[in-house]
């Protein structure tokens, strides 16, 4: 029998482990086939957040905020897909469903232009505001408290113009929730080393292993080159294309890739659609749900190997987030020693942070990587990017004080969330963590 290379041996075992569809029609499911350009959807309604112990008193809050929906970062998809079809328009291979897609992918590239690609849409903007009225209507003693003893409140980014504007967006807000705050926000001032990091140097082994690791191109080609991919492929352009004309196609994949990237897209710029109060661009009534959640697999799979998880028994994909988990515990420890004049700590970031942070901190969805015998598939590991790193994701540490005792509680994405395993709550099923409990599960204690 003859031996299967690296990337077909893997493929083997790929076949055997996914499902047919990647995920079924209709549901939360289909969230999931926008991956990570998912848009924001708080994780819980406040209503049901834990009220902390008796006595104790919110001091200080945190956060690590991506930046909120954005339009495509560039024209690429458009400029690939759109020529295809004035081709097939001219030769009259266009289907009945095709006919309408270029005028629309080219009404969503004229408003992705006008917005600047890359930059935060009218509801990226919105996204911002609305978390952080929430967070001051979650902690209205607290920012009472800030304003009536003066603490300043920190805004740090990126310095990259989305992670700039929506800390923007989200101080505006939060100063128009409560007006005694607005002179003690801070500017926005820029952090790569903590906010940029898989781009700045302690990134450097990072960047070494995305350029340079044959396994991790292995495993991205075998997860990309399966008959799966092809016939959702050839079912994507079927839509818009004759079959003579699509069977012409020397790419269908990178030309379905397009189409995939356009529609995935589509829901940041909802409020710069022509009909946002109606059915918007509905883009996916050129790309089918099935088709849809397995190029959304592909999209989770490639961040999943990337940036999250990734492969069992290493942590070159999230030992940089260090820096900003380390930041977190400083500014509440500064807060317990007296040392720091801050109330709260606003940090404004990417998808490649927001990642690597929830794996090294084991947050839900976060926590298995990918073993040789057991590829990343939707069938055997929870991680989704619509779930981890959603368009606006964001972690918040709330901490609360009662004669000398520190607690913090985590929400992510705005749900109450545990932290990682080993970790002990106050109490059995509490969401508050005594400080100490957390720097001993951590290892920030001797």
């Amino acid at each position: 029998m003859r031996r299967l290379t690296p990337v077909l041996a893997l493929g083997a075992l790929l076949l055997t482990a996914l499902p047919a569809h990647a995920a079924p029609d209709g549901g939360p499911a289909h969230r999931e086939s926008y991956g990570t350009k998912a848009p924001y959807e708080p994780g819980q309604n406040p209503r049901g957040y834990q009220r902390p112990p008796a006595g104790y008193v919110p001091v200080f809050t945190e956060n690590v905020s991506r930046h909120g929906s954005r339009a495509a970062t560039d024209g690429g998809d458009a400029g690939l897909i759109l020529p295809l079809w004035d081709k097939a328009r001219e030769e009259g291979r266009l289907t009945a469903g095709g006919e309408k897609f270029g005028p629309v992918v080219r009404a969503l590239t004229a408003a992705m232009e006008k917005t600047g690609y890359g930059d935060l849409s009218g509801r990226g903007r919105q996204e911002m505001r609305d978390t952080a009225t929430r967070t001051e209507q979650r902690l209205p003693t607290l920012f009472r408290d800030i304003a009536d003893r003066g603490e300043k409140i920190d805004v740090v980014s990126s310095g990259q113009g989305r992670a700039v504007d929506s800390a923007g967006e989200y101080t505006a807000a939060l100063a128009a929730a409560a007006p005694a705050l607005k002179p003690l926000i801070g500017p926005t001032r820029t952090d790569r080393d903590l906010l940029y990091f898989h781009k700045a140097a302690g990134g450097a082994a990072y960047r070494d292993y995305l350029a340079n690791d044959q396994r991790l191109k292995d495993t991205l080609a075998a997860v990309t080159d399966q008959p799966r991919t092809h016939e959702a492929a050839r079912s994507v352009l079927r839509r818009l294309f004759t079959a003579p004309f699509v069977d012409g196609i020397t790419d269908q994949v990178g030309a379905a890739q397009a189409v995939y990237n356009l529609y995935a897209i589509a829901p940041a710029m909802i409020q710069e659609s022509p009909d946002p109060d109606g059915r918007g661009w509905d883009m996916g009534r050129f790309v089918s749900r099935s088709d849809a959640a397995w190029f959304g697999y592909l999209s989770d799979a490639e961040d999943f190997y990337e940036k999250g998880p990734g492969f069992a028994g290493s942590d070159i994909t999230y030992k940089m987030a260090g820096v900003l988990l380390d930041d977190f515990f400083r500014q509440v420890e500064a807060k317990r020693a007296g040392t720091g004049d801050l109330g709260a700590e606003l940090r404004f970031t990417h998808a490649e942070e927001i990642i690597p942070l929830a794996a090294l901190m084991g947050l839900p969805g976060s926590t298995e990587p990918a073993t040789p015998a057991q590829p990343y598939t939707y069938a055997d590991n929870p991680w989704r990017g619509a779930s981890v790193a959603p368009l606006g994701a964001n972690i918040q540490w709330d901490v609360y004080e009662k004669d000398g005792r520190y607690l913090v509680r985590m929400l992510y994405n705005e749900r109450e969330t545990p932290f990682r395993a080993g970790c002990r709550p106050v109490a059995k099923g509490s969401a508050f963590y005594d400080l100490d409990e957390l720097e001993r599960c951590f290892g920030r204690t001797a």
